[in-house]
């Protein structure tokens, strides 16, 4: 069993930022103190001038397998996922066949146990005939249910209210929810289809899918959960007006009601669709700048609570298609941290607030078994930020099977030294150095 040992790093943990060593036996934190005792077949990493933080956990990522390898697979974004300090996913069912049934759930796990980089995990998709195949999931083993109440890439839409219903009403699993009114888009659409065909500008992508459609259909869901007495998790919340849905008043474990923001909402506005067009054009779409402050200012508020990427890669031919032949969704994994670390600072959000919202609460939410925290017993998923070195995203630095980025160009203040997967130094100096090491993850359920 192998030992390592941290040094000298400010560590940044549960609100907190110390001075402590940290020592790793196998895959477990074992020791977090100011001296600690070492033999001499300990390695030793001196993090001086590095800040130490929890690995994220990442609960919306699109691998894109099996079925849409072309795009990406798990080998290929999970290696990305290490190189940003993403240690954990949560990878969405919206792949073909869907994931749906526990049979296809088990392939994916199998897949993932050989190939990937990161731990991992999988939602299991509902549907709107497949609520014997739900009752089966075994809580400990599957991370939540995700229901597509707008449409996106992977025709996964359920929109049958009752199906919806008998869903919400039968699992005690957290339930996600991709929330976009279908009826609302599809007006919107025909009415500038109208005006423009197929060339509809990309800079409407946020009229189509506009700020009515996120509303209604988070309400719907907000509403139902609270009928219901289900868990309810509301992915990638775009608007102002969503977060009136949410409240801030309790610790996060005890929410039945959460929210989730992705990365590129946080950092890009639709002035920048004019710069890059489809590079930016995401399900829910990215809209206004006071839309983003909001979403700052809910982060610091905790009326959001979980910050993703919503990482979905296509390649650039796809993305160079019409309007509506133009697929939603983009890379992210990579530069998810490096552009919270950076765009917080303009909002005066904290770098303990985002180890919050990017680790300690995925945890607590899904409840994941030793993972999210820097605490004695817990599996050593831990990553080094050193914020004095820049990083400027080219596309040669890329590790996406897709080869583009909507951050190429971009000079982060900061890089990503080094990450530690179970134990292991999996990523530095730039370099992903050992074959796939992810575990599956378990939920203490």
């Amino acid at each position: 069993m192998g030992k390592l040992l941290i040094k000298n790093a400010t560590v940044i943990n549960e609100g907190n930022r110390l001075n402590e060593d940290i020592l790793i036996e196998g895959d477990l934190i074992t020791s977090i103190s100011k001296k600690i005792q070492i033999d001499s077949d300990t390695q030793v990493i001196d993090a001086h001038g590095l800040i130490l933080i929890p690995g994220m956990i990442d609960d919306q990522v699109h691998f894109r397998e099996p079925g849409l390898t072309h795009k990406g697979n798990i080998l290929s974004e999970s290696k990305a996922a290490i190189a940003g300090g993403v240690t954990s996913y949560i990878e969405m069912p919206n792949t073909i066949p869907n994931t749906t049934t526990i049979e296809e759930f088990n392939k994916k796990i199998s897949i993932a146990s050989i190939n990937s980089y990161s731990n991992f995990s999988f939602m299991f998709g509902g549907t709107n005939d497949n609520l014997d195949e739900i009752k089966k999931i075994d809580p400990t083993e599957v991370a939540g249910i995700k229901l597509f109440l707008g449409s996106s890439t992977g025709k996964m839409l359920i929109d049958n209210l009752n199906s919806i219903e008998k869903i919400f009403s039968s699992t005690l699993l957290p339930i996600s929810a991709h929330c976009e009114d279908e009826q609302t888009i599809r007006n919107n659409s025909k009415k500038y289809k109208e005006i423009y065909g197929e060339n509809v500008p990309m800079e409407l992508h946020p009229q189509i899918r506009s700020e009515e459609a996120c509303y209604k259909s988070s309400k719907y869901a907000v509403e139902l959960a609270k009928k219901t007495g289900a868990r309810l998790n509301v992915f990638h919340i775009s608007t102002r007006k969503e977060l009136d849905l949410f409240n801030n008043k309790l610790p996060v474990e005890e929410k039945k009601l959460t929210a989730e923001v992705c990365a590129h909402h946080l950092w890009f506005t639709d002035k920048d669709y004019k710069k890059l067009g489809s590079k930016i054009k995401w399900n829910p779409a990215i809209k206004s700048q006071s839309d983003k402050d909001a979403l700052w200012n809910a982060i610091k508020e905790d009326k959001i609570d979980i910050i993703a990427s919503d990482h979905a890669p296509h390649t650039e031919i796809e993305k160079q298609k019409s309007y509506f032949n133009c697929p939603s969704g983009g890379p992210m994994v990579q530069h998810t941290i490096l552009s919270l670390l950076e765009e917080s600072q303009k909002h005066g959000v904290s770098i303990e607030k985002i180890v919050e919202k990017i680790a300690h609460n995925p945890s607590k939410i899904f409840k994941i078994k030793k993972r999210g925290f820097i605490k004695e017993g817990y599996y050593a998923d831990i990553v080094l930020v050193d914020p004095n070195s820049p990083t400027f995203v080219s596309k040669k630095s890329l590790l996406y099977k897709c080869g583009w980025s909507p951050f190429e160009g971009v000079t982060f203040s900061s890089s990503i030294h080094s990450t530690i997967l179970n134990g292991r130094v999996v990523y530095s100096n730039g370099v992903v150095n050992e074959t796939p090491n992810g575990k599956k993850l378990l939920f203490d359920r």
